[in-house]
């Protein structure tokens, strides 16, 4: 028999950060928690309010429902929670983490083993030129060679010059710059502002249009000079038909997979799956998770040996994240075994 609860935290950030969607001050997770036989496991559902296809009022009434019926076993539950992606998430999480020899453990690796890292990109959050610009410095002086900056709050003038500081500094092959609009740019005047963005050997650009709009997001990966990453444009496509459909009628050359806003691992691989037969490349980022699941999908991301930087560094934008083994170091992230997990909140 398998009994479960769960409990809500929330996390602070250090500073607030900026998304074009607005400043953010806090960020509300949930912990689920299993316990069997003496042995504990623990998953995060990542939800993420505004962003999250499972931001709804009867939310944890659905938490209550899968605590209630824990026993129909993991793949029971998540069939029936094809609309909470972050519960099914978590729940991939806790089941793995209980049938682990440690909990945090969940997919032994020379990550855990602390043999091996993960390359990421130093994110740049929105705010005053100053304030990113600062941001900026200090991803270059730690040795970062991958920089993802949010674009679409300020004028667009003030960020392209910020990239073109960048670019003057650093050419394509020393730091390689990626730029994210989360859906900021009207679509009327997207492509002017993309080829703009190209001009500066930029990477890619995630969601540079809302989601919703294939046709007009088809049209720009068709013109654009500049690679288009769909970001947002998977949040609430749950079939796989559906999946498809997105993926062959958009033709982007890059998803972004958020295993807490897509449905876990099973459903993050089904996108990798589609992605590989439409020529279209791939990595994952975290969204704002404490160090419980931020770990979840580092070592996750680590199984599948994509090289190219990932977004997996938010675990110290927080003042009151969970100590953990996970560190980054010149633009890596790193397990450190002698580090260990402080977990008063959950009791462990």
């Amino acid at each position: 028999m398998i009994t479960a609860t769960y409990k809500k935290y929330i996390l602070n950030f250090k500073k607030p950060s900026g998304t074009s969607r607005g400043v953010l001050k806090t960020k509300e997770t949930w912990f689920i928690i299993l316990k069997s036989n003496n042995k504990i496991g623990v998953g995060e559902t990542g939800l993420f309010r505004g962003l999250s296809f499972d931001d709804v009022a009867n939310y944890q009434e659905r938490l209550d429902w899968v605590c209630a019926n824990i026993n129909l076993g993991l793949e029971k539950l998540v069939l029936q929670l094809v609309d909470f992606p972050s519960i099914q998430f978590g729940l991939e999480q806790a089941f793995l983490s209980l049938n682990s020899v440690t909990p945090f453990e969940l997919f032994p690796s020379k990550f855990t083993l602390a043999k091996a890292t993960i390359p990421i990109n130093g994110l740049i959050w929105m705010g005053s030129k100053e304030f990113m610009k600062a941001q900026i410095k200090e991803k270059l002086t730690t040795d970062f060679t991958c920089i993802k900056m949010k674009i679409g709050a300020i004028d667009f003038d003030q960020e392209f010059a910020l990239l073109q500081a960048i670019r003057k500094e650093f050419s394509a092959q020393e730091v390689e710059l990626r730029v994210d609009a989360n859906g900021a740019f009207h679509t009327a005047e997207a492509l002017e502002k993309l080829n703009k963005l190209a001009t500066l050997s930029i990477h890619s650009i995630e969601q540079p249009i809302k989601q919703g709009q294939w046709q007009e997001m088809a049209s720009l990966c068709e013109k654009s000079s500049l690679p288009i990453a769909l970001d947002e444009e998977l949040i609430g496509i749950t079939s796989f038909q559906e999946k498809q459909k997105c993926i062959s009628t958009i033709k982007p050359k890059y998803i972004i997979l958020k295993p807490s806003l897509v449905g876990g691992f099973a459903n993050s691989k089904q996108w990798i799956t589609l992605a590989h037969q439409n020529n279209c490349d791939w990595w994952i980022t975290s969204a704002l998770e404490s160090n419980i699941g931020l770990n979840a999908i580092a070592q996750f991301t680590y199984t599948l040996q994509n090289t190219m930087p990932q977004g997996l560094g938010t675990g110290s934008l927080f003042t009151n994240n969970f100590e953990s083994p996970l560190t980054v170091k010149n633009g890596f992230l790193c397990y450190d075994s002698t580090k260990k997990w402080k977990l008063d909140f959950i009791g462990l």
